[in-house]
């Protein structure tokens, strides 16, 4: 038999009750917090992208080695 047949059908006014229930339980940041959080991020973004710059110019240069070699 098909589970979702057994579950009794919630009401649209039962269902907004629920999501307003659910919403009030939301804590939502701080602006400080949010600020803090996009600096954070927005460093972690350079950080990482000046490494992965990195590790791609280094596998660059040893393809080119090793296709030298080859060549």
């Amino acid at each position: 038999m098909d589970e979702r047949a057994a579950k009794p059908r919630t009401s649209p006014g039962e269902f907004i009750r629920q999501v307003r229930t659910e919403a009030s339980k939301v804590v939502w940041p701080t602006r400080q917090e949010t600020v803090t959080t996009a600096i954070f991020v927005g460093i972690m973004m350079v950080i990482l992208a000046v490494f992965f710059l990195g590790v791609d110019s280094l596998f660059g240069e040893i393809v080119k080695l090793l296709l030298s070699l080859a060549g």
